[in-house]
């Protein structure tokens, strides 16, 4: 089943809690530390439920950014978690556990923020933790909402405090955080501006919402930044690139703004310079955000609060999933290489199985 040593060692905490007859195999995406090469399709047991799970038939799940370093040995899967690839999974409830006591039933369309196990034909998932896909959306595009939207929507709110007519710099403009922090600063009625590697994305996401774009590629985005904004500088920074881009973000920062730390695609050093002079002076506030490791009980909060305050705007078309590209799971080594390019605008997805006419809606 597994091709060497180091692909069981990925996969012994996963097996531990699965089933293990033959009639309670899945296909699931396996991998071994480094390239896109990599990762293959292999049978392993359907995931066994613990307390409060449910077990649910997945339809479509997605790529991240996480699961390109975590097949590299960069990112392990949090302890006990699934060490299978996918943050997120959107499908039908097969199968409630021991304990569930909330108002989820078997057969209902449900979105999933997962530690890990996404990449499958099912995985498990704490019932705290779900979603209901919405109305009249299919699988494929209720795909790209669950990772990307939580996490903008935690560095927006939860993390930001972002307030009405804030100014929100967002790096990374067209990937799937940037266009949904785009998108939820329009719907807030906060100023979006987007850093981004070409104009292609940059026009996209000025046809979300933002106000102006800048193309790191071509010329540096903090002269541009305080031009936009008369001098003052940014109220906000979603900041995933970290220290190739810390010297720019600290002069484009307004005084009194914060600064959301959540990847380090451009380093976590950073060079000489008075940055703490200028931390102290401008009176900024840095903070750190992930979500994957988050508690149950935290994460149960920001799907709460995203439910009732974002999740109705996909209904009624004021927020849309943005999807680049759908695959397959036999594609997945396309997948992520497409990920690491860096030429996406907004979600990878891969459809896992096939929907039907009453199931799509």
């Amino acid at each position: 089943m597994f091709h060497s040593a180091q692909t069981w060692l990925c996969f012994t905490a996963t097996f531990i809690r699965c089933a293990s007859t033959m009639s309670g195999m899945m296909r699931a995406v396996t991998f071994e530390p480094g390239g896109p090469e990599k990762l293959g399709i292999a049978s392993v047991p359907i995931p066994q439920l613990r307390e409060k799970e449910v077990l649910l038939k997945v339809y479509a799940t997605a790529i991240n950014r996480a699961d390109t370093l975590q097949r590299r040995g960069m990112y392990p899967a949090p302890a006990g978690e699934s060490e299978i690839l996918g943050l997120e999974a959107v499908g039908i409830i097969e199968k409630l556990g021991p304990g569930c006591v909330k108002s989820w039933k078997t057969g209902d369309r449900v979105m999933a923020l997962l530690p890990g196990g996404g990449n499958a034909e099912y995985v498990a998932s704490r019932e705290e933790l779900l979603m209901p896909v919405p109305d009249n959306m299919k699988f494929t595009q209720a795909a790209a909402i669950p990772e990307v939207w939580l996490t903008a929507f935690q560095l927006l709110f939860t993390v930001g405090k972002l307030k009405k007519n804030d100014t929100v710099l967002i790096h990374a403009g067209g990937s799937g955080v940037g266009t949904a922090a785009v998108q939820l600063c329009r719907q807030y009625g906060a100023r979006a501006l987007v850093v981004a590697g070409s104009q292609e994305k940059i026009d996209f996401a000025k046809s979300l919402g933002a106000e102006d774009g800048f193309n790191y590629k071509e010329t540096e985005f903090e002269p541009k930044v305080l031009e936009h904004t008369q001098g003052k500088g940014v109220d906000l920074i979603l900041d995933c690139i970290g220290g190739s881009f810390f010297n720019q973000n600290i002069n484009a920062i307004a005084t009194e703004g914060t600064w959301v730390v959540y990847g380090l695609m451009g380093g976590s050093t950073v060079s000489n310079g008075d940055h703490l002079a200028k931390i102290l002076r401008k009176r900024i506030t840095i903070v750190g955000s992930t979500l994957r490791a988050r508690s149950v009980e935290y994460k149960e909060s920001l799907i709460s609060d995203f439910t009732h305050r974002a999740l109705p705007h996909f209904s009624d078309g004021e927020l849309r999933p943005i999807v680049h590209t759908i695959l397959t799971l036999d594609s997945i080594k396309e997948a992520h290489q497409l990920m690491e390019s860096n030429v996406t605008t907004g979600k990878i997805v891969i459809q896992v199985r096939e929907e039907s006419a009453k199931e799509e809606l």
